[in-house]
């Protein structure tokens, strides 16, 4: 199941909840070139890489699919990530961003579900961001700048869930998931 959204719409607190409720479910932790933020672990919420490691993953083809989705800083879903969750038999949860999203469903078709969190309206999505208070005033800029191209790929997505209050949107990417897994 893939989730995407410009930085800030609530996808990974939507994903949080929903790991909670199906027990199937696991997390797939990205790879990232960027440095911690707030409480933030390694092996936890990211895996951190220096940009010289992230290369050298890339080189050696360890990735799934990878984006460098602002510029010198990179994310990816690492191939070893994805073996450790199937070998337990458990299904693949990603939380990553939109293109990220978009080359994961090219890669695995109707075997993937993915679900597109839109922000109500990027001036929401700005508070949202500077309520985090985890980015400084340039980096929020940044961001807001590149929510509009990618709330233009939502419609690449399977689904697309509008996140203006956190327990429906919740509940309808509840349903969409129960649909998929039946």
């Amino acid at each position: 199941v893939i989730f995407s959204a410009p930085s800030g719409s609530g996808k990974t607190t939507i994903v949080r909840q929903l790991l909670e409720v199906f027990p199937q479910f696991e997390f797939s932790i990205s790879a990232t070139s960027r440095a911690p933020r707030g409480q933030e672990q390694d092996g936890i919420d990211y895996f951190f890489l220096t940009q010289e490691e992230f290369r050298q993953k890339v080189a050696e083809e360890a990735f799934v699919e990878w984006e460098e989705v602002y510029n010198g800083t990179c994310y990816g879903t690492l191939k070893s990530e994805m073996e450790r969750i199937w070998q337990k038999g458990n299904v693949i949860v990603f939380d990553v961003d939109v293109m990220g999203g978009i080359n994961l469903k090219s890669i695995f078709g109707e075997r993937a579900c993915s679900i597109f969190i839109m922000p109500p309206s990027i001036e929401e999505l700005q508070k949202r961001l500077e309520g985090r208070a985890t980015d400084n005033a340039e980096t929020i800029a940044k961001r807001v700048a590149k929510a509009d191209f990618e709330i233009s790929k939502a419609p690449q997505f399977d689904h697309v869930v509008i996140n203006d209050r956190l327990d429906d949107a919740v509940a309808e990417a509840r349903k969409i998931i129960s649909d998929f897994l039946a």
